[in-house]
């Protein structure tokens, strides 16, 4: 589910879960609150990035 939601799946198994995702309910709310994690962990990688530069920064 979580390689899904990141796009990192190979063509093969994406499409294979593409499939199952169509018919399993359970899996359709699983993605829906993992869709947010994507954007969430690209905020957490900008915070510490900019923290990191304020480091550096001479105070």
């Amino acid at each position: 589910m979580a390689a899904y939601a990141l796009g990192v799946l190979d063509e093969e198994d994406h499409e294979a879960f593409q499939s199952h995702l169509m018919t399993c309910e359970e899996c359709q709310v699983e993605l829906r609150e993992l869709s947010e994690v994507p954007g969430f962990l690209d905020g957490v990688k900008r915070d510490r990035s900019n923290a990191l530069d304020d480091d550096r920064m001479p105070h």
